[in-house]
């Protein structure tokens, strides 16, 4: 899978593609090799996070609490809403409405798991509060599944390589999603 030299953001028409999807989805490792692939730019929400507000999320989260959190994310998502990239969200992104005007610029994808591949790629969690928050992580999965499927694509990666994720992806842009 080499890069598509400058047809890549051609498929993206100018739009960001937002990678939906539950903790362990693999958001991350996908956009990276997809905006290499499509010879764009890569951001991982998150990360913009960190880097904007100084604290890692875990100390936002206990410091400041969910709800500043996701007040970050949504500035963070609009800072991101316009160009052709590559951006990986937080799980919980789709949780406010605010941010589906934010996403629906742009082109959605959502990767989902099983429940056992999910924890056996987030193994201990370290670093995702709300995997040891108040609510189980299959609760809170569960309450999040219908929101990833408002996704222009849905992806199931369980049986998945990254790299074939990317192919699905690709196939479907250049089908016209």
């Amino acid at each position: 899978m080499g890069g598509l030299s400058g047809e890549g953001e051609d498929l993206l028409k100018g739009r960001p593609l937002f990678l939906l999807g539950f903790m362990g989805a693999g958001k991350t490792t996908v956009g990276s090799l997809l905006a290499r692939t499509l010879g764009c730019s890569f951001v991982d929400l998150d990360v913009l996070i960190v880097e904007r507000v100084g604290k890692s999320i875990v100390d936002i989260f206990e410091t400041e609490g969910e709800e500043s959190f996701r007040r970050y994310e949504t500035e963070a998502l609009e800072s991101v809403a316009e160009g052709a990239m590559v951006v990986a969200t937080g799980g919980g992104v789709v949780t406010r409405e605010e941010n589906w005007k934010v996403l629906n610029k742009g082109i959605t994808v959502a990767l989902m798991a099983s429940p056992e591949v999910l924890m056996r790629r987030l193994g201990r969690g370290e670093g995702r509060p709300l995997l040891h928050g108040e609510k189980d992580w299959r609760e809170l999965l569960n309450e999040r599944e219908s929101l990833y499927r408002r996704a222009q694509l849905v992806i199931d990666t369980t049986c998945l390589t990254p790299e074939e994720v990317v192919d699905c992806i690709l196939g479907a842009l250049e089908e016209g999603l």
